[in-house]
C-alpha cells in the first residue's frame, strides 16, 4: 500500500500492475497470517506481514504477466488441484469457492 492510498485503491493498482486487469473490489474473501511469515530486509528492517484478499469484478483490460508476476491465467475452479501454487495461495483461492463470509485465518 502506498502513502495515501485508501485499501480499494491499492487493491485496484496491484492488481493492474500484476496482471494489466482493470478490476473493482467487491468483498473481502478472508484476513491471514501466520507468524512464521517473517521478512528480513538488508537495510535491518524486519516484518510479520499479513494480507487481506479480495473478490474483484473484471473491468476490462488484457491479462498479461508484468514484472511483478510470473505467470496469470483464468482457470476453472476443477483444475485447482492441478495448478502449481503454494499452499498459503491455495488455500485462498479455496476459501473464495467455499465462501460464505470473510474469514480470518
Amino acid at each position: 500500500m502506498e502513502l495515501g492510498e485508501s485499501i480499494g485503491e491499492c487493491v485496484v493498482r496491484e492488481v493492474r500492475e500484476e496482471t494489466g486487469l482493470e478490476v473493482e473490489p467487491t468483498s473481502i474473501v478472508g484476513i491471514y497470517s501466520d507468524p512464521k511469515h517473517v521478512f528480513a530486509y538488508d537495510d535491518g528492517e524486519v516484518r510479520q506481514e499479513f494480507s487481506i484478499c479480495f473478490a474483484c469484478r473484471v473491468l476490462s483490460g488484457n491479462l498479461a504477466a508484468s514484472d511483478e508476476s510470473y505467470e496469470v491465467e483464468f482457470a476453472a475452479p476443477d483444475r485447482l488441484e492441478d495448478l502449481p501454487m503454494v499452499d498459503r495461495i491455495r488455500l485462498r483461492v479455496t476459501d473464495y469457492l467455499r465462501r460464505t463470509e470473510p474469514l480470518i485465518r
